[in-house]
């Protein structure tokens, strides 16, 4: 009795001074997050504001509506939340006794040289009655079974599950965010396509009607060949480019038909917009604003929670588990007798408590798996922060330049338009040379287009720095 004792104590303090050496509460160099964006203290941010009201434009509206509810990307992560959910409710059914209903029946023939067949040989079964050499076994009743979670390795995982499950929540925001950020994106580029074409269209007129004029001055003598060649040359130059500018915008609508769920079809857009006037300035909040805004950030921290719950129930994976197994029902070798209580009543009950001893290195590879993982969400928030905040800074920068730039395009424009002006009516009186007046309109459309990218990249950036600050999810 006393040498079980001593292998009894022995047993447990390996286990347990194997435990001592496994630390839970890790933890990594933490990156303060600057104090502003810049030198404003505003503290108020268009993250705020809910989609709607932040794209003014209608057609834009409903499209994001449309998307909403038809986004396939969107619809897989509404089934991630249902996954997660499902997850949670299978933690939590761990914790309880597994009940469940056994019926069953059998014959069972005990050897006539053993314990069972000699004794049953001369034992009546009934009154009168011996045991029958085949004797039959019949069960009906209940069997349960409940692992008493003393170590909380249970409880550890269901709240890794509900953290995972608040974690899906906001990868879906995210999803939401992106996808609202994605319909605004391709829809102002839509817009400048179709403000393209339209310069496109009108420098062909332009165009073309310098054309007719060189002709005329060739047979009046006044031009050559040479001057024909090149006019009717950029002419088609600026044909084959409108052909390209309808493709490309054609390639959009079924982007943003894509982004919707749907196939394609006609998309209904505001032209105006993309010159419509624009905030000088825009509330960006306070980078701590980050993370409550950012559903990426929120999804980044959950993720760390739950690995901090796997880690510690992989540590309470060291120590006994204590089971309970239980059953309850009748039992008999004839159905005659199967219900006669209490007779045919047969109950059984059984703890036990086991440890782990051979498998120690596979438990102490879960526990070492769960630890990188939780260094690794650890790092990951921290990246997720750190991108959040250069994403805000590059678009803040970003839109105080793209506005000195469009000023600068808007005076090279109305430059250039005069200097069409003035080189058609220079070449008229011969005090030009066609290349001139080439050169002059190249320029003119070339500093159009540019004025229209330059627009459209503002409107893409007021986009960018609502989802950059944790719009568009609410």
């Amino acid at each position: 009795m006393r040498k079980n004792q001593i292998i009894c104590i022995v047993i447990a303090l390996l286990i347990f001074s194997g435990c001592k050496t496994l630390n839970t509460n890790l933890s990594i160099p933490e990156k303060k997050i600057p104090a502003s964006f810049s030198s404003s203290a505003d503290t108020i941010s268009i993250a705020a504001i809910n989609w709607r009201q932040y794209f003014a434009d209608t057609h834009l509206v409903k499209l994001i509506d449309t998307a909403l509810a038809g986004n396939i990307d969107l619809q897989m992560a509404l089934q991630r939340i249902e996954g997660a959910r499902a997850s949670v409710k299978l933690a939590n059914g761990a914790l309880l006794p597994q009940v469940g209903l056994s019926i069953g029946g059998g014959v069972r023939k005990f050897g006539l040289y053993t314990m069972d067949g000699a004794g049953n040989i001369t034992t009546e079964i009934t009154p009168g009655q011996l045991v029958p050499i085949n004797l039959p076994d019949m069960y009906v009743g209940l069997n349960a079974s409940w692992e008493i979670d003393i170590w909380g390795k249970l409880r550890n995982k269901r709240k890794s599950a509900f953290a995972n499950y608040l974690s899906s929540i906001e990868g879906t925001n995210f999803v939401i965010s992106i996808l609202v950020a994605d319909v605004g994106i391709a829809y102002y580029e839509l817009i400048a396509l179709d403000h393209e074409l339209e310069i496109i269209t009108q420098t062909i007129r332009q165009q073309q009607e310098a054309l007719e004029v060189v002709k005329l001055q060739k047979d009046a003598g006044r031009a050559n060949e040479l001057a024909v060649q090149q006019f009717q040359a950029q002419l088609l130059n600026s044909q084959t480019l409108e052909f390209e500018t309808k493709q490309q915008i054609l390639e959009q609508e079924n982007l943003i038909n894509f982004l919707l769920g749907r196939y394609p079809q006609s998309i209904q857009r505001s032209k105006e917009i993309l010159f419509a006037e624009m905030p000088q300035q825009f509330s960006s909040g306070i980078p701590s604003q980050l993370l409550s805004n950012r559903p990426d950030i929120r999804e980044a921290e959950f993720q760390v929670q739950a690995s901090k719950f796997d880690l510690k129930s992989a540590k309470a994976a060291f120590f006994p588990n204590l089971n309970i197994t239980a059953g309850l029902g009748f039992q008999a070798f004839n159905p005659e007798f199967l219900f006669t209580s209490p007779a045919s009543l047969a109950y059984s009950v059984l703890g036990g408590l086991v440890a782990p001893l051979v498998n120690m290195n596979a438990l102490k590879a879960q526990f070492n798996t769960a630890k990188a993982s939780q260094l690794t969400a650890m790092y990951n928030y921290q990246k997720t922060i750190l991108n959040c905040y250069v994403e805000v800074a590059n678009e803040l920068s970003n839109l105080n330049n793209l506005q000195l730039i469009n000023s600068f395009k808007k005076q090279q424009s109305d430059v250039l338009t005069q200097s069409v002006e003035t080189s058609n009516e220079l070449y008229k009186s011969g005090r030009a040379t066609y290349l001139e007046v080439l050169l002059a309109q190249q320029n003119l459309l070339q500093t159009q287009l540019e004025l229209i990218s330059v627009n459209k990249r503002q409107r893409i950036a007021t986009v960018n720095i609502y989802k950059a600050l944790g719009g568009g999810w609410r």
